[in-house]
């Protein structure tokens, strides 16, 4: 069996093609001209067929040295490329990122981490998918996505959570309700009223953490999957609803919304796959850590 032939003996032959002199060449890859005469017999071992001839005017190329020195370069330059690919999509300099997301949780600081993300990988392609928390969560044990964002991220098994953000409820009226007068409200002025809100099915802890923050069974009369549907349909006199404080952000004409005195929180959750290892993942799970950390206040709820 012939040995096989490795980088270095090609790095050895070509120093030596170019310069037709052992010794010249051997300084050039910073080893002994012993190690360089070493490596060039591994290789015509390797090949069958001498590559050099010495004669009493120095070194020339064989035949066969000849085309392995027009080819040799250019096998080492893809080498070198390939590598160099292969370590930007280690370090995660490149590659595909597919990012799920709730719809309220593009209302925090997640865009900003979109951006600065783009901004520094310009190599990676970003793909964004936006899901309820529970349609998320199966798509990360499919592997459809590789993390997420969540509205109150249900535990779920092989999936890891981190907690990003916290935030109190506000409730959204009819602008001609007649609680839309005041400042303030309690959960407890909401009981009894018609909501307009998403399905269970849809994010259990979401939907348990909005009741738990009512204190009593929600009467919903209008189911709607995204938020801006759902103030839309509250200011068409459907009903109230109780959302995260970043959905004032989506102020449209015929709805108020009002601070809801309660310690009830709704938290905005990273999850990844358990144990899985991708750097892409790291990366963008640094940028939005980064964000969510140092976030600036959300703006205040002022009553009109």
């Amino acid at each position: 069996m012939k040995d096989p032939i490795e980088i270095r003996h090609l790095r050895c032959f070509l120093a030596l093609a170019n310069t037709l002199h052992f010794t010249r060449a051997a300084a050039n890859l910073g080893i002994a001209q012993s190690a360089l005469s070493l490596q060039l017999q591994r290789l015509e071992r390797a090949i069958g067929y001498p590559l050099v001839q010495r004669t009493t005017r120095g070194v020339t190329l064989t035949p066969a040295g000849s085309l392995l020195a027009s080819r040799a370069a250019g096998t080492l330059r893809k080498v070198e490329d390939d590598l160099e690919h292969v370590r930007r999509i280690g370090s995660g300099q490149e590659g595909i990122l597919t990012v799920g997301f709730s719809g309220s949780v593009m209302l925090t600081q997640l865009p900003l981490a979109i951006e600065s993300f783009r901004a520094s990988y310009p190599g990676v392609e970003l793909r964004l998918r936006e899901l309820t928390t529970a349609r998320q969560l199966v798509a990360l044990r499919d592997g459809a996505l590789d993390l997420a964002f969540l509205r109150d991220g249900d535990p779920s098994p092989g999936i890891t959570l981190t907690t990003l953000h916290s935030e109190r409820y506000l409730a959204i009226l009819p602008e001609r309700h007649p609680l839309a007068t005041r400042r303030k409200l309690r959960p407890a002025d909401l009981r009894g009223e018609s909501f307009v809100l998403y399905s269970r099915t849809e994010g259990a802890l979401a939907f348990d953490r909005t009741a738990d923050c009512l204190g009593a069974p929600l009467r919903i009369v209008q189911e709607a999957p995204q938020w801006p549907t759902v103030v839309r349909l509250v200011g068409a006199g459907i009903g109230v609803s109780i959302a995260p404080a970043c959905v004032a952000e989506l102020a449209m004409p015929g709805v108020v919304f009002r601070p809801l005195q309660s310690d009830a929180r709704t938290t905005v959750d990273l999850a990844v796959p358990a144990g899985a290892i991708n750097p892409l993942v790291t990366n963008f799970r640094l940028k939005a850590r980064a964000h969510f950390l140092a976030r600036p206040a959300l703006p205040t709820v002022r009553p009109v």
